[in-house]
């Protein structure tokens, strides 16, 4: 038999003599677009990392200095937590040790969480090329695809874990420093102390959404290099960089287009009823930027040329 014969079976033809196909011809073997042992392998290498966990630590710490400097006041002052400068909330913890979880939020998104953010997201491809493990990643039967979509989900868990960290340890230490009870609105309603923790809750899961743009973007930049430390670096910056734009006023008419400039809307849900505008262009458009830079990390990494 002829060499071109005998590689018929493998290219999907059908033998000379009549026979079934081999087992080569069978058409491939469709691959879920996941790969759940994967994901889980992204997420304990991720969280098993002593930088993150230093990361997580330093977000659990901000709402501990918070919360003792507003009881510092209150004792020397004997009267509110503050004089209506700093942080939002900041005034009404030392009535209710549950502002602090808003205060907190509102303290750590401008600067702690999306740097920390951009820390996981920058490194997570960008990292892997750096230390030589990308190249053998891509040798299992994962594929491009499936490897990019669980780094971006293992960033995405790292966006909720970090803003939960952040609410559970200023809840606690709210609760250790001040007095619990019913909650004031912005509005003015009062409602329960369980209600409290519901809208809290759904404040924490807003603020976690908000960071899907430093995300996306994050791991996009990590795509583009072999260096973690650079990739990190870089998004940091873009992050700092786009909250100055938005702070300039003659740069108004492009700040309704910058990730950050909807971030604080999550006080809204704090208003009975809950304004939901500035909320819903939050969302929209941290999805926007998600679709687009996700879309450009997967261009590039599908056709990144992996030699190291």
């Amino acid at each position: 038999m002829s060499r071109a014969e005998s590689r018929a079976p493998q290219t999907g033809a059908a033998p000379q003599t009549g026979a079934a196909p081999q087992a080569g011809a069978a058409p491939r073997a469709f691959r879920p677009r996941w790969s759940p042992d994967l994901l889980r392998s992204e997420l304990a290498t991720t969280f098993r990392r002593w930088r993150t966990l230093v990361l997580l630590a330093v977000l659990a710490a901000v709402p501990v200095l918070v919360g003792v400097a507003v009881r510092i006041q209150v004792g020397r002052s004997g009267g509110g937590g503050g004089d209506g400068r700093g942080p939002a909330f900041l005034a009404e913890i030392a009535g209710n040790g549950l502002f602090l979880v808003f205060t907190a939020l509102a303290v750590t998104l401008p600067v702690f969480l999306p740097m920390a953010v951009g820390v996981i997201a920058g490194d997570a491809v960008a990292g892997e090329a750096h230390t030589g493990t990308l190249r053998y990643l891509l040798v299992a039967p994962a594929g491009r695809g499936r490897l990019l979509r669980a780094k971006f989900a293992t960033v995405v868990a790292f966006c909720l874990a970090g803003t939960l960290v952040v609410a559970l340890s200023a809840l606690a230490t709210g609760a250790l420093l001040f007095p619990l009870g019913k909650v004031t609105l912005l509005s003015g309603t009062s409602i329960s102390l369980g209600e409290g923790l519901l809208r809290a809750l759904a404040v924490a899961g807003v603020v976690a959404l908000s960071l899907l743009g430093v995300a996306a973007l994050g791991l996009f930049v990590s795509t583009l290099t072999d260096s973690g430390v650079a990739a990190m670096a870089t998004t940091v910056g873009l992050v700092l960089t786009a909250q100055i734009l938005d702070g300039i006023p003659q740069l108004q008419a492009i700040g309704p287009y910058l990730f950050p400039h909807y971030w604080l809307a999550f006080a809204d849900l704090l208003r009975d009823p809950v304004y939901w505008d500035g909320i819903q262009r939050d969302l929209g458009l941290q999805a926007l930027y998600a679709a687009v830079f996700g879309s450009a990390a997967w261009a590039r990494f599908t056709t990144r040329d992996i030699t190291v």
